[in-house]
């Protein structure tokens, strides 16, 4: 037992030894999150890319059926796909104002939201016709032209308003 005792003693030693650390470097979670979302954001940016329609930003001619000569119509992009609108056609004291803002749905559908304002001395004698709300100006010769959908005005006629690209 005299003998065990020291081998007892110089077993718990050099299992009690103090091991040498490792130093490994703490890695920064909120570094490799971010690394992360910039790389999403670039693969996210390129799938919406490559989902975006025919960019109809600048001035494009304006025309109406009963009114003489042609207008201008500006698109200005404030977002994917969408544009801030304002245009007018005027022929003496008649005229044709469109204000508002535009989407593309659809390579072949414009939805717009906004006020379509005319007044054509043969509709109604002048009087104003404001439309206001959703409209849908739609395209059937891939985008060179759109034409408004819901053309009817107060007067119960139909307009033939196009916007040509």
């Amino acid at each position: 037992m005299k003998n065990l005792f020291p081998i007892l003693i110089l077993v718990l030693v050099v299992s009690c030894k103090k091991t040498v650390e490792t130093n490994t470097p703490k890695v920064d979670s909120a570094k490799i999150i971010d690394s992360i979302n910039v790389a999403r954001t670039k693969i996210n940016d390129s799938i919406l890319a490559s989902r975006s329609f025919k960019d109809l930003e600048g001035t494009h001619s304006l025309t109406h059926d009963m009114l003489k000569g042609t207008g201008k119509i500006t698109f200005k992009k404030i977002g994917q796909d969408e544009y801030q609108i304002s245009g007018k056609q005027a022929d003496g004291k008649q005229y044709l104002t469109i204000d508002g803002t535009a989407k593309m749905t659809s390579s072949k559908n414009l939805k717009f939201e906004g006020n379509i304002k005319q007044s054509i001395s043969d509709n109604d004698n002048g009087k104003v016709d404001v439309r206001s709300g959703k409209r849908n100006f739609s395209t059937a010769d891939d985008g060179k032209t759109f034409k408004l959908h819901e053309s009817i005005n107060s007067s119960g006629f139909a307009d033939k308003i196009i916007i040509k690209m």
